[in-house]
């Protein structure tokens, strides 16, 4: 089944396409739109404690006021993308640019719990209207020859907007208040919504099938299950019975997904059958394993800097900001490599570098020499990062036929959402139990009630301290050491992931970019409205 071309019609019925300065607008039209997004994943890590402090709320229902956002918007990006392909996706952007900009305003000013969940929610019904479309809009816009660039461009905002947008969380912490952190977000989309309604072009599948509601509702049953276990595992025990209940029912779930959609066949939402070609399956597996890894070191990393070297919430950040700009850059580069020599050649040098910079990190971190051990290992990553993550976005839309590029995108950010699950989860687990198994043979002559408290994690060493008097000194040398063994544990098993990734890839990654040709079946096209 092959891809088929774009078609820009005119409403009016004359032939046009948007000229260099009009396709440069849609660009930073969909990528300010998609920074507020990512911003508003990762911006509210950084105010945990003041939420806490200001609604009286638990530990738990803080994660929660963090994680439904994140929810939400997993569950519904492929209805929601497949809706934006059917109706128009220029619609779609504006309508879920105003909701995600009105709940980010509520949530800036919630008096409590409830009103914040509710917004957060609705954030996440926002964002998962706009996040596929923003690449859909790229892929259904840009003609052939500059839509790997911009994909480039989506790709590195997508990858490294989520740390600048924590560094400026952070920033707005501490220079004003944790309320300000939804501005930010709010801002970006409304210039991102003054954009869309003067650039933007309007392009909508046609098609005589109904929508497949069945598989819509599956999908986002399927997703809220397997992703409320990853994030709700850790916290509630693996075995506990709600975990085995979501678990349960998101396998269900997503298996009963599987056998619809191959009983819809041409009229299904996904049709899975596209997963037996290199580039849907190639793209989506290194997409899901890169997420994984990237969200797994953000878990480690920032413990290190601030419990091991003592450094503030915003200069943890900050450091974070040599890979997210060489992700970045290396995004943009990507694309010229792969049409060079090819998407796998590129992604398997982007899979290679993330390896090497993980072993760098294993290899040479250590509570004396700081941040400058860990920095080439950080800038090897990003520029690993940004080499696997265009040429593997690039072959997933390019997998799907232009009529189903809002759920080709929808499919490339669940992949994403997915990674960033399992990852935080798996390497969040193996850092605990590393901590855990070395700080044991470490704790001698330490009073038992503090000891105690160290073995629940680095912070509470860092927090006993204080009051254990002259052992606080060899309980917090303890707690860094034993973080350090957990971290090399960690990265050793993210090589180890990416040396599996590498493998797959050379057997079964996508080739060159190969231009795209109409399939002939009549059955599904799409029309793009003229740039006015």
């Amino acid at each position: 089944m092959s891809t088929k071309q774009p078609v820009a019609v005119a409403q009016a019925g004359d032939v046009s396409a948007p000229d260099a300065r009009r396709l440069r607008g849609i660009l930073i039209a969909v990528s300010v739109a998609l920074m507020a997004v990512v911003a508003s994943v990762s911006g509210l890590n950084v105010a945990q404690t003041h939420l806490a402090v200001e609604f009286g709320a638990s530990q738990s229902t803080v994660l929660w006021i963090i994680n439904i956002y994140t929810l939400t918007l997993a569950a519904l990006l492929l209805p929601l993308g497949a809706i934006g392909d059917r109706l128009g996706r220029k619609p779609m952007l504006i309508a879920g640019l105003a909701v995600f900009g009105l709940a980010g305003a509520v949530a800036g000013l919630a008096p409590n719990t409830e009103v914040m969940l509710a917004a957060r929610a609705a954030g996440g019904v926002g964002a998962a209207m706009i996040m596929p479309i923003t690449l859909a809009v790229i892929t259904s816009t840009f003609p052939e020859e500059q839509r790997g660039r911009a994909i480039g461009v989506w790709t590195g905002v997508a990858g490294g907007g989520g740390i600048l947008g924590m560094f400026l969380s952070a920033l707005l912490v501490d220079v004003a208040d944790w309320r300000w952190l939804f501005v930010l977000p709010v801002v970006l989309a409304a210039v991102a919504l003054a954009m869309t309604l003067k650039t933007v072009p309007d392009s909508r599948e046609r098609t005589t099938h109904s929508f497949d509601t069945v598989g819509a509702l599956a999908s986002a049953v399927g997703v809220v299950g397997l992703i409320f276990v990853l994030q709700e595992g850790p916290e509630r025990g693996w075995t506990a019975p709600t975990t085995l209940i979501a678990l349960s029912g998101g396998l269900a779930a997503t298996v009963g997904f599987v056998a619809w959609e191959l009983h819809r066949r041409d009229a299904s939402l996904l049709d899975v059958r596209l997963f037996r070609e290199r580039g849907l399956a190639g793209g989506s597996v290194t997409l899901l394993v890169v997420f994984g890894v990237q969200a797994g070191i953000a878990v480690v990393l920032f413990p290190f800097f601030q419990a091991v070297l003592g450094w503030s919430g915003l200069l943890a950040t900050l450091a974070l900001m040599p890979m997210a700009v060489v992700m970045m850059a290396a995004s943009a580069l990507a694309p010229r490599m792969a049409a060079g020599v090819g998407f796998r050649p590129t992604m398997l040098a982007g899979i290679a570098l993330g390896a090497a910079g993980l072993a760098l990190m294993a290899l040479f971190v250590s509570v004396d020499g700081g941040y400058v051990t860990i920095l080439p290992g950080m800038i090897a990553m990003g520029l690993g990062m940004g080499l696997s993550m265009t040429p593997s976005t690039e072959a997933i839309t390019g997998s799907l036929p232009s009529g189903k590029q809002g759920v080709a995108s929808a499919l490339n950010d669940v992949t994403r959402e997915f990674g960033t699950a399992l990852g935080v989860a798996l390497l969040g687990a193996l850092l605990s139990a590393g901590y855990r198994g070395s700080i044991d043979g470490r704790l001698d002559g330490i009073p038992e009630t503090d000891a105690d408290t160290a073995r629940e994690g680095i912070a509470g060493a860092v927090e006993a301290a204080p009051g254990s008097g002259a052992h606080a000194q060899d309980l917090i040398h303890a707690a860094q050491q034993a973080f350090v063994d957990g971290w090399q544990q960690s990265m050793w098993a993210g090589v180890a992931v990416m040396g599996a990734l590498f493998v797959w890839i050379t057997w079964r990654g996508p080739g060159r970019p190969a231009p795209t040709a109409d399939d002939g079946t009549g059955d599904t096209t799409t029309e793009t409205a003229a740039v006015r």
